[in-house]
């Protein structure tokens, strides 16, 4: 059978852009009826996600998505799609120049990771954190105070750009800047010949913002419930800002977009 021929990309988040545990339905069934219909049109349907590759299908079911997404980003940057069997597998070779990378940042990064470490422990009531998958992360005491430990990376970073992370209110990971949700969409669409005109995508929280970009997407959107600065910036963009929460937000992003399809 021949692989089908993707018109165009409908790229989300999923906590708090496609679910959301607040109002009648964490996920509204009349998206997954619109979902439907843009993929017999020729849509991509993508969950773009820090969860993990596990998580995010326990997710689904969880909060009774019962559609099966055409790929999954996981942790902000792995691509995937479903293999033989329901199996999912690595898409192309993204997976693995990003897990190279990022072990090329733990090491040639490490003194600038140490700081930071002795930054939080000393100087913060947040916490450093050390997976045993190599994940190297902050957690927060609050907003404001990681808005403070930002600052300093950022500052960092504007001499080192290999620098990146992801941050989702007052949790935060390390990575290797090119390695984000921005840019697996963007090898997404390379591996499916689209370009940015044909790529929708959806956030509500910092770590979207490198997919909100129209440089990647040039139809983006963020739910009424996205925070504040996610919201400037897709108002700066040009894009769609929704007033309903989560999947009731998207409901209206896609007729935005696409009733004219």
């Amino acid at each position: 059978m021949a692989r089908p021929k993707f018109r165009f990309i409908l790229c989300f988040d999923f906590d708090g852009t496609l679910v959301h545990p607040e109002g009648e339905f964490r996920f509204h069934p009349a998206l997954g009826d619109m979902l439907r219909v843009l993929r017999g049109q020729g849509a991509a349907w993508v969950i773009n996600t820090g969860r993990s590759l596990g998580q995010t299908l326990e997710g689904l079911g969880q909060n009774g998505i019962f559609l099966e997404p055409d790929f999954i980003v996981a942790q902000e940057g792995e691509l995937y799609r479903p293999g033989l069997f329901r199996r999912w597998t690595d898409y192309g070779s993204w997976n693995r120049q990003a897990r190279k990378a990022h072990q090329h940042f733990l090491r040639v990064h490490k003194p600038f990771l140490k700081e930071i470490k002795r930054h939080v422990e000393e100087e913060t009531k947040g916490q450093y954190m050390e997976g045993d998958l190599g994940q190297v992360g902050i957690v927060g005491d609050s907003d404001e105070e990681l808005d403070r430990v930002c600052a300093i990376i950022d500052r960092h970073r504007e001499r080192v750009p290999e620098v990146g992370y992801h941050r989702n209110g007052v949790y935060l990971r390390f990575s290797h800047s090119g390695f984000s949700k921005g840019t697996a969409l963007g090898e997404l669409a390379r591996l499916l010949e689209l370009t940015p005109n044909e790529c929708f995508a959806a956030g509500d929280n910092h770590n979207d913002l490198s997919m909100l970009d129209t440089r990647v997407a040039r139809m983006i959107a963020c739910p009424g419930n996205a925070l504040e600065p996610i919201k400037l910036h897709v108002r700066q963009q040009g894009g769609f800002i929704a007033e309903g929460i989560a999947s009731n937000g998207m409901m209206e992003a896609l007729h935005h977009f696409f009733a004219a399809k």
